[in-house]
């Protein structure tokens, strides 16, 4: 029992069995595990899938279709049963109708308990997966419970294991087959490589050791060819045997050179002398070697202060790097809220640039609404929720993050949600919080709103680097923002103005009270049938509204004459475009709306006034509001005629199509007038 093959051979076949046991015994207990967690999600599936159907049941009032639920849903297989109880674990309903006003066992009570805010299983009780799921009592169920109740009931489901313990027996089975054939294997590989590799060679080697050992050189050699390995030692043992035979006969002659030698010798002072100077000569050799130890300490201790200074140098650059990002995303900010003055487009420019400079999978930005002391939604990118409505009004209640950050008037990092007991999981938008960062809008110290970036895709925690990068990203955008609704009034402001010189000067003439109304009634409808873009459709909303404004600069005499006009009145009455456009031409952001008001008198062929334009070279706008305009002058009444009926302004418009009108809109206008029937 004292042979290294035994040793060799027994210590790795142990060795192999206890991996190959280890890795079964490990892959048996992740089979486990994973079914296990399989269990697990299938039963928050299920129990998702039924709260969701209960409250939907609910929230429409058919309360008693929640008893043929279960009933329907406890027919599949994989389902043992199916309950709703009280905290107490009284069962209020259940899907076998024996169980109803009895006590749950205890193993279901302790689940809910677990967690009685949320989602909750108990891993396994006999053959059973125990999940448990709280029933909240919503908006949606006020009308048919108390608002008081907080909890209505909780979802208690029964999931059947043994399809999974079958499916688990099956995996073990095949697990130990595998690992016993392995080791099967194993064994007779180790033998056979052990037999032919490493001891056949070493029997060679013994038997010329053998041979060397009686002096037998000539016959002491192998020539062993296995491996590569016991080559190059057989290779070596002959280049030794064939020096060592060397040695012995160059020892030989040396021996008899030295006795000859020594008998030469007649004082023995010379060599004490050569002792002496040899024993100098291996001091100095210890000093150099202690003064070269020393110098190779220095060596290493300069090259860990070297080592230091590099980490600490690729740490620096690498915060400088984060830094170089951080201000570059600041800048592109700058850039993208200073390019809008529309606030819908400055709200979706500043979340996807915070998403993008945070890596955030939810962005929304909540606006504040001191008088009803509720939020409402400014914008809101990333969220797919059936929940989510982007009209709705949030109240402000503790545990929401905005109004925790209204309140404290300061920003928050919320690394992990299950975390934090200020604040609720599910937001009001609808998705789950999981990390969250939201900073205050600020403009002279006051708030009116909160920017908000929630999520990661991978999952990571936002940092206080982040908090502070969103800090001032939000610090941007509320003077951005205080900005655009600056010019949003602005905006109001004059056109409130220049509506009210409208008004004014159609209050003056009855013949044409009402007109820009209708006028701007019939461009809209007219639009939208031929899908003018949404811009366009509200360009072309002013210029309907402001078409005439030009009438203030023309003599009121003029405008309500009754004789026939002579040239120099028609003239002067042909003025009007220009001198609205001279009107309008101080507001900046009217200038299209000025350029369609300038054209509504041109003609298609080109006949038209002030400029004479024709074809595609006319504001489509334009050739819209020419058509609409001409229908309502002629069935309208005027100091010198009567008004034409519709049917007759309809024909007017068809005869004068491709030479007065875009044949294209007079063709649409007079379907569109057939179809919805549009009135004065």
């Amino acid at each position: 029992m004292n042979s290294l093959k035994i040793k060799i051979l027994g210590l790795t076949i142990g060795i192999t069995i206890i991996a190959v046991l280890l890795g079964a015994w490990h892959n048996l207990r992740t089979q486990s595990a994973m079914i296990e967690r399989v269990a697990a999600h299938e039963s928050r599936i299920i129990s998702d899938t039924i709260h969701n159907s209960i409250r939907t049941s609910m929230s429409i009032g058919r309360n008693k279709d929640v008893a043929s639920i279960l009933k329907q849903i406890t027919q599949e297989q994989t389902i043992s049963g199916i309950r709703i109880i009280d905290p107490n674990g009284k069962i209020l309903l259940s899907s076998s109708d024996a169980e109803d006003d009895q006590i749950v066992e205890a193993a279901d009570l302790m689940t809910y308990r677990l967690s009685p805010e949320q989602f909750s299983f108990m891993t396994r009780e006999g053959n059973r997966f125990i999940s448990t799921l709280p029933i909240f009592n919503e908006n949606d169920c006020h009308r048919c419970h108390n608002p008081q109740l907080k909890l209505l009931g909780i979802l208690n489901v029964h999931l059947s294991l043994d399809g999974i313990d079958s499916l688990q027996r099956k995996g073990r089975e095949a697990t130990l087959l595998s690992s016993a054939s392995i080791i099967v294997i194993l064994i007779f590989s180790i033998t056979f490589f052990i037999l032919y590799y490493v001891d056949s060679p070493i029997r060679q080697m013994v038997e010329a050791m053998t041979k060397l050992e009686n002096g037998e050189f000539e016959h002491a050699s192998t020539d062993i060819t296995s491996s590569r390995e016991m080559s190059t030692l057989s290779l070596k043992f002959n280049r030794m045997v064939a020096r060592l035979q060397s040695l012995i006969d160059s020892t030989i002659t040396y021996e008899r050179e030295t006795a000859i030698h020594r008998e030469k010798l007649s004082h023995q002072s010379e060599l004490e002398n050569m002792n002496m100077t040899l024993e100098d000569r291996l001091s100095e050799i210890e000093y150099l070697n202690i003064t070269l130890e020393e110098r190779l300490e220095e060596v290493e201790e300069a090259n860990f202060k070297i080592a230091d200074l590099a980490g600490d140098l690729e740490d620096r650059n690498t915060n400088l790097a984060s830094a170089v990002n951080r201000l570059s995303s600041l800048y592109k900010m700058g850039l993208a809220v200073n390019s809008t003055m529309d606030l819908g487009q400055l709200f979706n420019l500043l979340l996807q640039k915070a998403l993008d400079s945070l890596n955030g999978s939810i962005g929304y930005i909540l606006l504040l609404d001191k008088n009803r002391n509720s939020l409402r939604i400014g914008s809101v990118f990333g969220l797919n929720s059936p929940v989510f409505d982007p009209r709705m009004s949030i109240e402000l209640s503790r545990g929401g993050v905005s109004n925790w950050v209204i309140e404290n008037r300061e920003p928050v990092l919320i690394r992990k949600i299950e975390e934090s007991r200020d604040f609720t999981r599910m937001s009001r938008l609808g998705f789950a919080r999981e990390t969250v960062i939201c900073a205050p809008l600020f403009v002279h110290n006051e708030i009116f709103g909160t920017l908000t970036i929630a999520n990661r895709p991978n999952g990571v925690a936002f940092s206080d680097e982040d908090l502070e990068l969103l800090s001032t990203i939000a610090a941007q955008a509320s003077v951005a923002i205080k900005n655009a609704q600056l010019y949003e009034d602005q905006q109001s402001t004059y056109l409130n103005t220049v509506h009210a010189l409208v008004s004014a000067i159609e209050a003056s003439d009855p013949y044409t009270r009402g007109h820009s109304e209708r006028v701007t009634r019939y461009a809209l409808a007219l639009a939208k049938c031929l899908n003018l873009p949404e811009p366009s459709q509200k360009d072309l909303e002013q210029a309907a509204i402001l078409h005439d404004i030009g009438k203030i600069g023309i003599d009121s005499f003029l405008l309500h004459k009754i004789d026939q006009l002579s040239p120099n009145d028609i003239d002067l009455l042909r003025q009007h475009p220009v001198i609205g456009m001279r009107i309008l031409e101080p507001i900046q952001f009217l200038v299209r709306v000025r350029e369609i008001i300038g054209q509504h008198h041109e003609r298609f062929d080109g006949q038209g006034y002030p400029l004479g334009l024709s074809g595609e070279k006319l504001l489509f706008e334009a050739r819209i509001l020419s058509v609409v305009d001409s229908y309502d002058a002629m069935t309208s009444d005027r100091p010198y005629r009567k008004a034409l009926s519709k049917d007759v302004a309809l024909n007017e418009i068809g005869l004068y199509a491709g030479t007065q009108f875009d044949p294209r809109v007079a063709k649409a206008f007079i379907e569109l007038m057939h179809t919805e029937h549009l009135t004065n």
